[in-house]
């Protein structure tokens, strides 16, 4: 990977519906070399996804909240069916397997607080491997992007 591609990754991450056009006029290449490094990067395996970021408030979801869970033993079983759950519930925007005090730390997406206590039903106080689950309410979004640091040298 050279300097171009960094600088097709960097830009990706911004706006993943830039033009080859616009990209290669950014950085000095044509529209089809911005496409052939673009497909290669894709195939390489280094985008993974394209995505757009939606405006959740608009969508009537007014809460957030990061939950740290810990189950009552970490065997196999226990931390696979715990991940497939997460995984299978929409409300779960993000799920990391973590060390520390808990096991798993969740942000969680959802309508109200009762919303929310549904969903925390259902994810924690129905299982009894759950030992305990804390959950902190999101005041407010001070920076929220998934963008990973790409050196541009």
């Amino acid at each position: 990977m050279d300097k171009l591609d960094r600088r097709i990754l960097a830009a990706l991450q911004r706006n993943n519906l830039v033009t080859a056009q616009e990209l290669g006029d950014e950085i000095g290449l044509s529209a089809s070399a911005v496409q052939r490094r673009i497909k290669r990067l894709r195939e390489e395996g280094l985008v993974v996804r394209d995505t757009a970021v939606l405006d959740a408030a608009a969508l009537g979801r007014h809460v957030t909240v990061i939950v740290d869970v810990t189950v009552d033993r970490e065997a196999k079983q226990v931390v696979e069916s715990f991940r497939r759950r997460a995984e299978a519930t929409p409300a779960v925007q993000q799920c990391y397997y973590v060390t520390g005090e808990a096991d798993f730390v969740l942000v969680i997406t959802a309508r109200s607080m009762d919303d929310y206590h549904q969903i925390a039903r259902r994810l924690f106080l129905d299982d009894p491997n759950i030992k305990r689950f804390r959950t902190s309410v999101v005041m407010d979004s001070l920076k929220r992007t998934l963008d990973i640091p790409v050196r541009q040298d």
